[in-house]
């Protein structure tokens, strides 16, 4: 259902998402896509085993958009793996979905069906999101990372895991975060 259409069908051909208009941007997981609307609310539709929807449910996926709760303010969002983030105008980032090795930021590894604020941080400008770790570019052009620390993805130079945010070290005057796809 990560297509939005009322059904569960591939499509070949671009396909209308039905139910949401004046949409100003699109993030898409590995089984769910959110959109940011225009009035700074968030829809999520498809895959929702882990909460992805953000509606304050799990287990039962969405072939058509759902509104995330508490989400009004919203200015950009990131998705991947299965969870989804989104920045809000106070500066602050709320997280939703899978939690595994704490990559909602909220300082817990348990799966939240439901919008987590990210602690810690403010003045975020900018997420990123990724399978297993999530980034934030704050206004003072630093940038802090959770989750899934191997590989030295959290850019402090271990391989922990953290379910709070960790700033980059060596990191200044950042002025983008994340792949572009």
């Amino acid at each position: 259902g990560q297509l939005g259409d009322r059904s569960t069908t591939d499509r070949y051909l671009p396909t209308p998402v039905n139910g949401i208009s004046y949409v100003q941007m699109v993030a898409a997981g590995n089984g769910q896509t959110g959109a940011l609307l225009e009035d700074q609310t968030v829809k999520c539709w498809g895959s929702n085993y882990a909460g992805e929807l953000g509606n304050g449910t799990s287990g039962t996926s969405s072939s058509v958009p759902v509104t995330v709760q508490g989400i009004n303010n919203a200015i950009a969002i990131s998705a991947k793996s299965s969870n989804t983030c989104a920045v809000l105008a106070d500066g602050t980032a709320q997280c939703w979905g899978d939690n595994s090795r704490g990559k909602l930021g909220d300082g817990t590894t348990s799966n939240s069906s439901t919008p987590k604020t990210v602690s810690s941080l403010s003045s975020v400008t900018e997420l990123a999101v990724g399978d297993y770790h999530s980034c934030a570019l704050l206004e003072d052009q630093t940038v802090w990372c959770w989750g899934g620390g191997s590989f030295g993805a959290l850019g402090n130079g271990s391989e922990a895991d953290s379910s709070t945010p960790i700033q980059v070290t060596g990191l200044s005057g950042v002025v983008e975060v994340g792949p572009k796809q």
